[in-house]
């Protein structure tokens, strides 16, 4: 193997591996815990190693969120459905509504460091104007105005996304009561959408 394919796939683990330490870590310390070296050595890596790639905590906070937000993306285009393709619209809406509080449930020390569900600081502009939003907020518009084409599915959206960034929400998700999200989102998802028994 060249020595520059060596490097790269070196380069893969280590990144692997920082982004693993600082989702174990998070599950057990409060964001303001985690430094940069206590990620270095829970990874077994350098801080140097730390710095080079991500640049600073928050930066590698924010690689984890985003990386997080990717695998759902790839779980939404190319996964098994009910979240991926195949499952009607409805099944799908529902099943990525629960993905979300999933995610958010399991990052909510990461989101609570960097002050945003969906990975866009303040000062990165306005939360539906970041990438990760547009697209989540696009899925759940195509998939609601698909089985409800009267409904306002771009408000639809909006709404049912504001509920994982309500502070009071966060503080319910924070005390481990993530199904309680879950349940409320589907009895409001299921309201406007009956199940039409395909």
């Amino acid at each position: 193997m060249p020595r520059s394919e060596g490097l790269r796939a070196d380069a893969a683990r280590n990144r692997t591996a920082l982004l693993r330490a600082v989702e174990e870590l998070l599950a057990h310390h409060h964001p303001a815990q985690i430094s940069m070296d206590l990620v270095a050595t829970t990874a077994g890596v350098g801080k140097g190693t730390v710095f080079h790639r991500f640049g600073s905590r928050d930066g590698l906070m924010l690689a984890l969120v985003q990386e997080r937000a990717h695998d759902l993306g790839v779980a939404i285009a190319d996964g098994p459905p009910p979240l991926g393709p195949g499952a009607p619209a409805r099944a799908r809406l529902l099943a990525f509504l629960s993905a979300i509080v999933d995610l958010v449930s399991r990052n909510k020390g990461l989101l609570a460091a960097l002050g945003t569900t969906i990975a866009t600081p303040a000062d990165q502009g306005p939360r539906e104007e970041h990438p990760v939003y547009r697209a989540w907020h696009g899925h759940i518009a195509a998939l609601a105005g698909q089985e409800r084409p009267d409904l306002d599915a771009d408000m639809l959206a909006h709404v049912l996304l504001a509920s994982v960034h309500s502070e009071p929400v966060l503080g319910v998700l924070a005390s481990g009561a993530g199904d309680r999200l879950d349940r409320t989102l589907r009895d409001l998802v299921t309201a406007l959408i009956p199940d039409d028994g395909r």
